[in-house]
């Protein structure tokens, strides 16, 4: 930092005396400094910074070490869509900087004063003086950066996390709403069916039906009930199987002829089977009869459309529950084919729209896994979501999972849990592989994906203790995961 006044923010040299004494006594990081020793501060500068100016701004490559000795200063950062969010406030004692000194790394924060502060401020030598001559102050400092890592890591996988969900809400939406869309219809034509049928059957109660009219109804419907699910046949079949109904309906001068025909098609009636309605009814009441019929196969097909669309959306919130509420109970078990099958449903949109073809391999015999660690679904999310942004249009993707039994040093028998992720995308740059897990790195633009790190998935990996390799080239690039099925004993 420039030694020059700047606006709101003005320095002076430390020097001990009475004033200064009484500041440093609120620092709990000196307090083992007593008389000559606190001279190992001298040389270092007092700042003075005014409310409202900001002293770091997040991403800054700052070589200071700050006490704060008076006033507050608010921390925050800014999520994946850039709005700030409030850290907390820290008063005097709290001394920060170290990170960027020790780890080279970027300021991760941004800290803004909230009323007018003064700090004592070390450039970067007097800051490893201080580290080398006094031993309870390194211990302290080193300490502080250990805790303040872990919690930037523990926010950093929280945020990652929360950002992933965003961006699988919108195809989540798509997914949801197309089952949604589907009862809908169906049961909009399903009140129309009933009003026909409702209107039918008031006028057959004014007609008396024999005997024989009414055995060839009821075999009708037993038919038509008992038939299952619509019958499937290729195009050309179906057309020629409408077309030869419709038909014979305009022969016997049956009315809507055409808009009956692929109904009664589809129940595999065929028109040999209506011929006991032709010779049992007149022409009016055989076009009613055929109506009421065809009203009543239909309602049975929209019951299945309704019952198949509400299937899917319980489908949808159960993969939903499952990615979101992974990792809640502190000991879990966990099928790690059905935890990659939930990550499958919630992209499954992203997929579609590249025309995907996605080959699964789910062993059969996959143990379970018994773990206390969270993020599982965040490991599959990230490289299922790379893999189908790395692939081109009608792309492949292949997922694999099997496990592998040995015996360790100790001569334990273990099982590992391996998952193989395979696509065949443009690959990953050679000069850009050494990096691939470095925390923050990134081959993608801005706005592609779901932000979620590689690095923050070898942590995740490293927690369940398991470990992450890959291999890439054009047309061919292989993550594997291998996470043991119990937990590791230290």
């Amino acid at each position: 930092m420039s030694e020059a006044i700047q606006v709101g923010r003005r320095q002076q040299v430390f020097r001990l005396n009475e004033e200064t004494m009484a500041l440093l006594r609120n620092v709990p990081l000196l307090a083992s400094l007593e008389g000559e020793r606190l001279h190992c501060l001298d040389g270092t500068r007092l700042l003075s910074l005014d409310a409202g100016n900001v002293l770091l701004s997040e991403g800054d490559m700052a070589r200071q070490f700050w006490i704060l000795l008076a006033g507050s200063m608010k921390v925050s950062k800014t999520d994946v869509t850039n709005r700030e969010l409030p850290l907390h406030v820290i008063t005097p004692g709290f001394s920060f900087g170290e990170q960027t000194l020790m780890t080279n790394m970027p300021v991760a924060a941004t800290l803004v004063a909230l009323e007018d502060c003064r700090l004592l401020e070390l450039d970067e030598d007097q800051f490893w003086r201080l580290m080398t001559e006094c031993p309870e102050v390194r211990a302290g400092i080193v300490d502080n950066m250990t805790q303040r890592l872990q919690k930037m890591q523990n926010l950093a996988i929280h945020q990652e996390k929360m950002a992933s969900l965003g961006t699988l809400a919108a195809g989540l939406m798509h997914e949801l709403n197309n089952p949604g869309a589907a009862a809908r219809r169906a049961a909009s034509r399903l009140r129309e069916n009933l009003t026909r049928m409702h209107q039918l059957g008031a006028k057959f109660s004014k007609f008396k039906m024999s005997d024989d009219q009414k055995e060839c109804m009821f075999e009708l419907q037993h038919r038509v009930l008992t038939a299952g699910a619509p019958k499937r046949m290729n195009t050309l079949e179906e057309a020629d199987a409408e077309e030869h109904m419709a038909e014979w309906l305009e022969e016997a001068h049956v009315e809507d002829a055409w808009r009956l025909a692929p109904t009664l098609v589809a129940t595999g009636i065929d028109k040999e089977e209506l011929e006991c309605a032709r010779g049992a009814f007149s022409s009016e009441l055989l076009s009613d009869a055929l109506s009421w019929l065809e009203a009543m196969v239909s309602s049975q097909q929209l019951v299945v459309t309704i019952e198949e669309s509400i299937g899917r959306v319980s489908d949808l919130v159960h993969a939903v529950k499952s990615y979101a509420y992974e990792g809640r109970a502190q000991k879990q078990t966990v099928d790690v084919n059905d935890s990659i099958h939930a990550t499958m449903v919630m992209l499954a949109h992203k997929m579609r729209e590249k025309e995907i073809v996605l080959e699964k391999d789910f062993a059969k015999d996959m143990p379970a896994m018994h773990t206390a660690c969270s993020g599982l679904n965040q490991i599959w999310t990230n490289l299922l979501d790379n893999a189908i942004d790395a692939v081109p249009q009608q792309g492949r993707i292949a997922v694999k999972t099997w496990p592998e039994h040995f015996t360790d040093d100790q001569g334990n028998a273990r099982i590992d849990l391996c998952i193989s992720v395979r696509d065949n995308g443009v690959g990953i740059p050679l000069e850009s592989q050494p990096q691939i897990f470095d925390p923050f790195y990134t081959t993608k633009p801005v706005g592609v994906g779901t932000g979620l790190g590689l690095g923050i998935v070898y942590r995740i990996v490293e927690q369940f203790g398991g470990v992450i390799r890959f291999s890439s080239e054009p047309g061919n690039t292989e993550f594997v995961v291998r996470l043991p099925s119990e937990p590791v004993k230290a």
